[in-house]
C-alpha cells in the first residue's frame, strides 16, 4: 500500500500538468503531417486575393488564342458538319455500323421523340397534345430527304427557328449518331421492294397484314361516320373551331391580338386585302383562308416563311369550316 500511494500522487501531479501546458497556450508550428500526399500546396485558392497582379485576381483569364489542350476541334467536318468553304458535309464522317446507329436510336428516343415522334412524322407527344408547341416537321418530306447530313448535324447543334439547341446536352459523336439513326428512318419509309426482301423480309405478307388493318380502320371510321349522321352530322361552328385552334397550337404562331409572331396575326385579316411574297395582292376571305389551312405554303403573307405544316390529315371537313369561321370572328 505504501508503494501504490505515491505512484497515484504521481499520476495525479502529471494529469495536472498536462492539462495546465494546454491552456491558454496558441500552437503556432504546424504540426507534423506523416503523409502529406500532397495536401499542402503552395498555391492560390480560388477566389483568393494575389497582391502579385495588379486587380488582385488569382484566378487568371488564358491568353487570347489560348486552347485547351484536346480542345482545338479545327476538324470542321466532325465538330461542324461543314466543309472549309462553310458548305455542309454530304455524308455523316463517322463509320456506320449497327451498334453506332442503335446508339442514335437511343439518343433519339431520349430527346427527339416528345416533338418529333418514334416515326420522325412530326407527331410526338407534345406536337399532338396541348401544349402551345409549333408543330413539327416530318424527316419524310422531301425537303428534308434532301438536307446533307451537315445540315441535320447543325441543326442539332445549334437549333432553328423554335427549335433549341442541344449542343450542350449531346456530345458531338451522338450528334452524329442521331443524323444516322434519322436517314435510317428515312429508308425504312422509302426503301424499294428489294432492298426489303434483301433482309428475308416479306413484302407480300407485310401487304397483306396493312390490307388488314386498313379493313378493321375503314370499318370503325364507317361505323362513327353512321354515328355522326345519327346524331346530326359534325359540328361546324366558331366555338367548335377555337377548340381546334387551341388543339393544334395554332396560338404560337398566328397571334389574335395583333402582335407579330412566327406567322401573320389573325386579327382582322378576314375581309382584308393581304400582300403575299410575290409581290401580287389577294383578300383573305373564307376561301382563302381555308386554301390557307389546306395548302399553308401556296400563298404566303409578304414578310413570313413558309413554315406551316399541313395539318388536313388530322383535321376534318367539319373542323377546317370551324377553322374558319373562328378567324372570322377574330375582328
Amino acid at each position: 500500500m505504501n508503494v501504490l500511494k505515491p505512484l497515484r500522487i504521481l499520476a495525479i501531479l502529471t494529469i495536472a500538468f498536462i492539462l495546465s501546458s494546454c491552456r491558454g497556450q496558441p500552437f503556432k508550428k504546424q504540426p507534423i503531417h506523416l503523409n502529406p500526399n500532397m495536401d499542402q500546396q503552395k498555391r492560390m485558392e480560388a477566389q483568393e486575393v494575389n497582391k502579385f497582379f495588379a486587380d488582385n485576381r488569382s484566378m487568371r483569364q488564358p491568353p487570347e488564342g489560348t486552347v485547351s489542350r484536346g480542345h482545338l476541334k479545327n476538324n470542321t467536318v466532325y465538330y461542324d458538319g461543314k466543309n472549309k468553304d462553310g458548305s455542309f458535309v454530304n455524308d455523316n464522317p463517322i463509320k456506320m455500323t449497327k451498334a453506332f446507329i442503335n446508339r442514335g436510336r437511343n439518343r433519339f428516343n431520349i430527346y427527339c421523340t416528345p416533338c418529333h415522334g418514334q416515326k420522325g412524322d412530326g407527331k410526338g407527344i407534345v406536337m399532338v397534345g396541348q401544349y402551345g408547341y409549333v408543330p413539327a416537321p416530318s424527316y419524310h418530306t422531301d425537303r428534308i430527304r434532301n438536307f446533307p447530313d451537315g445540315q441535320i448535324y447543325d441543326v442539332i447543334k445549334n437549333g432553328v427557328r423554335t427549335m433549341p439547341s442541344y449542343g450542350s446536352q449531346v456530345p458531338v459523336r451522338d450528334r452524329w449518331a442521331i443524323v444516322a439513326y434519322i436517314r435510317a428512318l428515312q429508308k425504312s419509309e422509302h426503301a424499294t421492294t428489294e432492298e426489303v426482301e434483301s433482309f428475308g423480309v416479306s413484302v407480300e405478307k407485310l401487304n397483306q397484314e396493312y390490307e388488314k388493318r386498313q379493313q378493321a380502320q375503314a370499318k370503325k371510321d364507317s361505323a362513327q361516320k353512321a354515328q355522326q349522321q345519327q346524331q346530326g352530322g359534325a359540328e361546324v361552328s366558331a366555338e367548335h373551331g377555337k377548340e381546334i385552334f387551341k388543339q393544334n397550337a395554332c396560338h404560337t404562331c398566328h397571334s389574335t391580338d395583333g402582335s407579330k409572331g412566327v406567322g401573320p396575326s389573325l386579327k382582322g385579316v378576314f375581309g382584308h386585302e393581304t400582300t403575299l411574297n410575290d409581290g401580287s395582292t389577294v383578300t383573305a376571305d373564307e376561301s382563302y383562308i381555308e386554301e390557307s389551312i389546306r395548302q399553308p405554303n401556296a400563298k404566303v403573307v409578304q414578310g413570313f416563311q413558309p413554315v406551316m405544316p399541313n395539318l388536313t390529315s388530322s383535321l376534318s371537313d367539319a373542323d377546317i369550316n370551324s377553322l374558319v369561321e373562328y378567324i372570322k370572328t377574330l375582328k
